[in-house]
Order: C-alpha cells, then structure tokens, then sequence
C-alpha cells in the first residue's frame, strides 16, 4: 500500500478570504464613577449600563442617609442589570459594580 497519495487532494484548494470585525472607533468599554445619592440616581445609572458602560458607583451617602431607599434603588438597577444579562456586585459596604452584558465581574474563587 503507497501511503504517498494518502495527504494529496483529488481537488484544487478554494480559498475564502474571511473580513475581521473591526470594532467601531468608539468601541471601547467605558468604566465611570458615579455616586447614587437618592432614588432618582437610579434612572441615570439603569441608562448608563444598558448604553454599555462599567460603572463604579459609591453608595455610601445613601447607606447612611436612608437604607430602605438604597434597598429600592439597588433592586431597580439589579432588575435592569439582569434584563439585559449583565452583572451587579457590592465591593465592601460602599461600593456597587454595574457591568453591561459585554463583561464580567470576576468573583473569589473557593479555595480548596
């Protein structure tokens, strides 16, 4: 048995040329500071996570003026995060993470 014409092609190559996607110029994941003082805060931040931006959004002015409403303006923005299958995490007692679809908060593995 010739083992020679084993790797050979019966037919000539075709080549397709694939394009790569280029991201737009404005392609760029945006990471901003904002501060969620009261209730209504919770519309800006719920616009500027849905338009793709990773927010880092300090709460602690809330937390110590009213719990209730920063319980209410927390589940708002965590029902907009979930909507659109992005992530939300608290760092620490003053600190949220608001991240769009587009990324991922990577948590503390379990050590074994």
């Amino acid at each position: 048995m010739k083992l020679g014409n084993i790797f050979k092609r019966s037919q000539p190559e075709e080549y397709v040329e694939l394009g790569h996607a280029e991201q737009p110029a404005g392609g760029k994941t945006h990471i901003e500071i904002e501060n969620l003082n009261d209730f209504a805060d919770s519309d800006r931040l719920q616009k500027k996570v849905r338009d793709g931006s990773v927010l880092l959004v300090k709460v602690r002015d809330l937390r110590l003026k009213d719990m209730n409403e920063l319980k209410k303006a927390i589940a708002r923005v965590r029902k907009t995060c979930l909507a659109i299958d992005g992530d939300i995490t608290g760092v620490g007692d003053d600190w949220l993470i608001l991240a769009p679809a587009s990324a991922r908060i990577q948590r503390e593995q379990e050590r074994v």
